[in-house]
């Protein structure tokens, strides 16, 4: 006998869950479903890559000084005109622009929040079909509505987020975020066109067996992470088990595993740039508040939480340490040991 029930969408959980927002009276949860309409659309360019002109790069740089593939700019271009006749969206901060983008029309003026965004998270595997992302992170407004945004509004804490996730498009495409309340999981469902409740308060791992880390830069890395490193490999000198050592390149990618099985993700400062190379407000905060509201880390490995960092920068970048509560206070410490 074949069931009739079928998971609530995206659409119908927001909605039902609207009541623990009280002052958002409904705007959140049309942003949100916004930027889920924004991924659909994504997902279909992504799905017919290889058949349509979507693949390579488009001949430019953007501000990272990183070459823009095509799909980059087509995804940027989408979630900006998605968001930009939401009428909920009063201005954005994506990695593929210089500046804020903010709107002309007056409803657009109006709106109650900001959204940081990376459109297309990993775009050098999209040649290679390997799992990309998009990372976005919501904050209310803190100038007047009806004036235009500036960076008061995008540099805030991470902890001043209401909202915060990622669609990973991979085997399956998935949304996954949170507003506070625990982190939620809804898997793309084609024969309807609907994103589908999957994962209901996802919880990582206090502790893994997996490292995710680009060991090209090892010797880069300060001593303190080496040594962290060499452990986890499970050297002689150090002695105990080997980890699994897993790093594909995209930051949802390897994050998303590591939320579902346990483990650790780090992007060290290196010799070349101290600073950290992920982006602290579309990259690192929304990851971090995931990473928290499931139960585990995110530091900048000095015991700062990320989401405490005050930007002073929209294009800001910061040491990024993430994932299993027990790992990253590992690592931390032996940080702190050598130094």
């Amino acid at each position: 006998m074949t069931s009739n029930y079928h998971p609530p969408t995206l659409s119908e959980f927001i909605n039902e869950q609207q009541t623990a927002f009280p002052f958002a009276k409904g705007d959140l949860t049309r942003l949100l479903n916004h930027i889920g309409v924004a991924s659909k659309l994504v997902n279909r360019e992504v799905r017919a890559a290889g058949l349509v002109d979507i693949l390579g790069k488009a001949g430019k740089s953007n501000i990272q000084g990183e070459d823009v593939m095509k799909l980059d700019e087509f995804a940027n271009h989408k979630f900006i005109k998605v968001l930009s006749s939401s009428g909920e969206v009063c201005g954005i901060a994506s990695e593929e622009n210089h500046d804020i983008i903010t709107f002309d029309k007056s409803f657009a003026k109006e709106g109650k929040y900001v959204v940081c965004i990376d459109p297309l998270d990993g775009s050098s595997n999209i040649d290679v079909n390997v799992s990309i992302g998009t990372i976005f992170s919501i904050y209310r407004r803190v100038t007047d509505p009806g004036t235009d945004p500036d960076e008061r509004d995008i540099l805030q804490p991470g902890n001043k987020q209401v909202a915060a996730g990622y669609v990973i498009y991979g085997s399956s495409t998935m949304l996954v975020y949170t507003t506070g309340l625990g982190v939620t999981g809804f898997t793309y469902d084609p024969s309807i066109g609907e994103f589908c409740l999957s994962h209901y308060k996802i919880d990582m791992p206090d502790d893994g067996n997996i490292y995710s880390v680009n060991e090209g830069y090892y010797r880069q890395f300060s001593p303190g992470i080496r040594e962290y490193i060499d452990r986890c490999k499970g050297s002689d000198e150090t002695g105990g088990d080997a980890l699994s050592a897993r790093y594909i390149g995209s930051l949802v990618a390897d994050f998303h595993r590591n939320l579902m099985k346990g483990g650790i993700y780090m992007y060290p400062s290196t010799a070349q740039q101290p600073g950290g190379k992920l982006r602290l407000l579309y990259e690192c905060n929304p990851i971090a508040f995931l990473a928290e509201q499931s139960g585990g880390l995110a530091t900048d490995g000095k015991g700062r939480r990320i989401i405490d960092l005050v930007p002073e920068a929209i294009h800001q970048r910061t040491p990024f340490f993430a994932g299993s509560k027990k790992m990253v206070k590992e690592v931390e410490a032996m940080i702190r040991s050598y130094g």
